[in-house]
């Protein structure tokens, strides 16, 4: 399976994304409301993503300087250095380079442009589709259907 159908498949309603100068506790705040592990951090409306902010980045951040770090902006805490996808990637490569990376989170880049966010759940769910779907497959081959 490819990004692109995963993106399919996924609810619509874009991208949550916050400005860099947000505070930490509205992201983290969204985030919970939400129920959602990251938000993209875009200032300029989604098209271009400056960083992410996950709830690792916020926990990392709250063991080392406890509470005060909510009164952060978001661009002091957020990875910087985005690892994307593009919508014609497989599922294993995003795979691959989630588990590489140790991150859960990655945005889908076409043409320069955001047009989507995956997570680690996403692509674990379309994998298990896809075997499956395999799996049925031979299955049927090996009854004679």
């Amino acid at each position: 399976m490819i990004v692109s159908q995963i993106l399919k498949s996924k609810a619509t309603g874009g991208v949550l994304t916050l400005t860099s100068d947000a505070n930490v506790a509205d992201a983290a705040r969204i985030m919970s409301e939400k129920r959602i592990g990251a938000v993209v951090i875009s200032d300029d409306g989604g098209a271009t993503p400056a960083g992410i902010l996950s709830e690792r980045d916020i926990v990392r951040e709250l063991g080392k300087q406890g509470p005060s770090c909510m009164a952060l902006v978001v661009s002091d805490m957020m990875t910087k250095k985005l690892v994307t996808c593009s919508p014609s990637d497989t599922t294993d490569s995003v795979l691959v380079k989630m588990t590489q990376g140790r991150f859960r989170h990655m945005p889908v880049m076409d043409g320069g442009k955001m047009v989507g966010l995956i997570s680690i759940g996403d692509a674990v769910k379309a994998r298990l589709s896809e075997l499956a779907a395999e799996r049925d497959a031979l299955t049927g081959m090996v009854m004679g259907h």
